[in-house]
């Protein structure tokens, strides 16, 4: 249940956890707002990096670029939270975050664009869309069920 009225309004949290806009990840927001996933990769030798990472482990450049990338992933780990804090969450039901190996090896914590009900599981593929919370495009997480063949064992009810 969403306790929200404003249909514009996110479906998880409050407005007021928005992300800022300033800083290092101000590239990942910008292009979150044009509906695209921008990544930071080593300006020197295009090694993967970390969101806040600023020197390269491979080459050791602190040259740092953003580039789009696949917004297509796997589920590495997945916490089902039963979190009930009626001035920030705003749902009743439990909601999931997600530990995503992007196909362009970066790694992103994030819930799911809309409410799950089902088990997500470990190995299940998403396609990367965006929440808006407080104004700001946020990566988020669908949840694309893998064919019974595929389907991990490992599951979260």
């Amino acid at each position: 249940m969403n306790r929200s009225m404003d249909p514009r309004a996110d479906w998880l949290v409050a407005d007021e956890l928005a992300p800022t806009l300033a800083g290092g990840l101000a590239p990942l927001y910008t292009a979150a707002a044009k509906g695209r996933l921008a990544m930071p990769f080593c300006g020197s030798c295009s090694a993967v990096l970390e969101l806040d990472q600023d020197v390269c482990d491979e080459c050791g450049s602190d040259r740092v670029t953003w580039r789009d990338v696949t917004p297509v992933g796997t589920v590495h780990s997945v916490t089902r939270v039963h979190r009930r804090e009626p001035s920030l969450i705003r749902t009743d039901i439990p909601y999931y975050v997600l530990d995503v190996e992007l196909d362009s090896q970066h790694r992103l914590v994030m819930t799911t664009t809309r409410p799950v009900q089902g088990p997500i599981r470990i190995g299940d593929r998403v396609a990367i869309g965006f929440r808006t919370v407080g104004g700001v495009a946020v990566p988020a997480a669908d949840v694309e069920r893998p064919s019974p063949q595929d389907a991990p064992t490992e599951a979260i009810p």
